[in-house]
Order: C-alpha cells, then structure tokens, then sequence
C-alpha cells in the first residue's frame, strides 16, 4: 500500500541584503572650522600654554645669532659684525674645553645610568603594597624631597658633609682626619648624583605607579595560580606595561643628557672642586653674565643645545630599532 506523499511547494527565499547606508545614511564629515566651533573650549586651554610657549622659547631664539656675531651692546643685535664660527673654534680650541665637556657628560651620565632605574624599582615595591594607608604614608615619604628647594638640599648637604657635620661624626670611629667631602674634587659627582636621585627619584616613580594601577589584577592572580613567582610576575607581566613610559623617558633623558641643572652645580662649586665642578652651564653663567661675553656664552650655549639635539635624535632611533618601532617619534 503505497502512502502519497503530498507536493510541497518549494520556496526559495531569497535574503533580501539591505545597501549600507540605505538605513544609516552616511555622515557627512566635519571639516575644520566646523570642528573648531564644536570644540572651541577645548582649543581656548591651549592658547595660554601657546603664548608662553611663542614667548619663553621661540622669540628668544632671535638671539642665537649674536652667537656669529661679534656682539657689542652699543650696536645692538643688527648692527655688530659677522664673525662666522669665530666663537665656536675659540670655544673647541680653549684649554679648559675637554675638562667642561667631560664634567658635564660624565655628571649627566653617569646620574642617567643610575638614576634612571630606581623610579622603576620604588613603583614596583610600591605596587606590591596592599594597604592603602601605609602606602600613601610611603609615598608621602617619597615624593616629599622634590619640594625642596635646591637651595636648601645644597645647604643641607654642607652642614651633612661638613669636616664637623655627623658624617664625619660617624667615620671619625674608622678615620682619624675628617674628611672635606664638598671641597675634594674627588667626592664632588657621587654627592651630586646621589643627591639628585634621592630627590628626584620619588616623584620620577608617579608615572610608573599609575600605569601599573592599570593592570588588571586578575593577570597576577592567574599568574599566581599557575605557580609564578613574584620576581615571574614583574616580569612578564608588570614590566610590559611599563616598557612604552620607560622608552619614551630614556629617549628624553639621553636627548637632554648635556642640559644639566646650572643651579645645584653652581651653589656646590668651591675654589678647590672645580676640576670637576665646572660644567657647561656654569661656564656660560660666568663667561656671559660675569664676564660680560655675552656672543662667546651664546655660542657655548648654542653647542650645548645642537649636541642634545643630536643625542635625541640618536636615541630615538636606536630605542625604535630595539623596541619593535616604539620610540618617542
């Protein structure tokens, strides 16, 4: 016995494919100026940081060019003679110009090389900190000597350094002479550095410890779980994160290796350390202001300025080529 089956009616239901854009019709795109007027209040913070910016540090480079000149004061800027690299060859060619040089590269080195890691280790031991209070007190500790005013460290470290001061106080238990830690050339860029980077170091680590406030802490618990251990988790976790911050602050600390502080080294300079006291800017300072040469300090300056130029230029590209193309431009 045979059961028919009845015909159905094959329908071939076509999907209907809607035009993009026939429902969300494309926008028009905004050009400038109707941007501009959306976001005009935005734009209105930038202009007082734009005039500083035109007045502190673009018209003032109109005096670069008394650096080629042989500057007098009574002719003015315009008026006094072209002396082509004249300054520049007196500066390379003077006997104090290697020792300038190397006490300016060595301090800014030398405090870059070791200066440069400790922000990093105090924002990961700060990052290991679970309650809040105490770490909020260790930051306080921290960041506290970025306030205080050159002035007062350079006055704290001779009353500290002093023959009679209680470092010598301390040492008088090994030594039976005091030792002039401020006058010795000798002693004069480990206080330098050192001092610099127990003030500067605290603050430096801000950026680091908000950027590990953004990982995610379910990494360190999964982490944890698989058996990692502390030093396994700052590792591959922690310093990723840091790598782009670290790179681009490398970049701008060896592209401004030779702009060294003027005041700190000036208020610590004494007849007796000058051998390896006496930097680039303190030089221009006494050369230009004190001495009254004002074309011969400007091309000093201008030198300076060319070769932290370079360094950064340098350093960038060779950060990229390390980096995977990450660099500071």
């Amino acid at each position: 016995m045979s059961v028919s089956v009845p015909e159905t009616k094959k329908t071939n239901k076509k999907t209907s494919h809607k035009v993009e854009g026939e429902f969300f019709p494309e926008q028009k795109k905004e050009n400038f100026i109707q941007y501009f007027k959306k976001n005009y209040a935005l734009y209105l913070f930038l202009v007082p940081a734009i005039i500083l910016t035109i007045v502190f540090k673009y018209i003032p480079m109109y005096g670069a060019i008394i650096a080629f000149k042989d500057f007098s004061p009574m002719k003015g800027i315009i008026g006094s003679d072209w002396v082509g690299l004249t300054h520049f060859k007196d500066f390379l060619t003077s006997p104090n110009f290697k020792e300038i040089f190397m006490n300016t590269l060595k301090l800014s080195f030398y405090g870059l090389i070791l200066g440069f890691p400790v922000p990093i280790i105090l924002a990961l031991s700060l990052n290991q900190v679970r309650r809040a209070a105490i770490k909020k007190n260790i930051q306080l500790i921290l960041y506290a000597p970025n306030f205080i005013s050159v002035v007062v460290i350079t006055g704290m470290l001779f009353i500290f350094m002093s023959p009679t001061g209680p470092i010598n106080s301390l040492l008088s238990v090994f030594n039976d002479k005091p030792v002039s830690f401020m006058t010795d050339p000798e002693y004069f860029r480990s206080i330098y550095i050192l001092s610099g980077i127990w003030q500067a170091a605290g603050w430096s680590s801000i950026i680091y410890v908000a950027a590990l406030a953004n990982v995610d802490p379910q990494l360190h618990d999964a982490a944890t779980i698989d058996g990692a251990t502390l030093l396994q988790r700052i590792r591959h976790i922690d310093l990723p994160t840091l790598k782009p911050i670290m790179a681009v602050l490398f970049i701008l600390g060896a592209g401004g290796i030779m702009a060294i502080g003027f005041e700190k080294a000036y208020l610590m300079q004494t007849s007796m350390n000058l051998p390896t006291s006496e930097i680039l800017p303190t030089y221009v300072y006494k050369v230009g202001l004190q001495a009254g040469d004002y074309a011969y300090s400007t091309a000093v300056g201008l030198f300076n300025s060319v070769i932290n130029v370079v360094l950064l230029v340098f350093v960038n590209f060779v950060v990229k080529k390390l980096n995977e193309g990450e660099g500071l431009y």
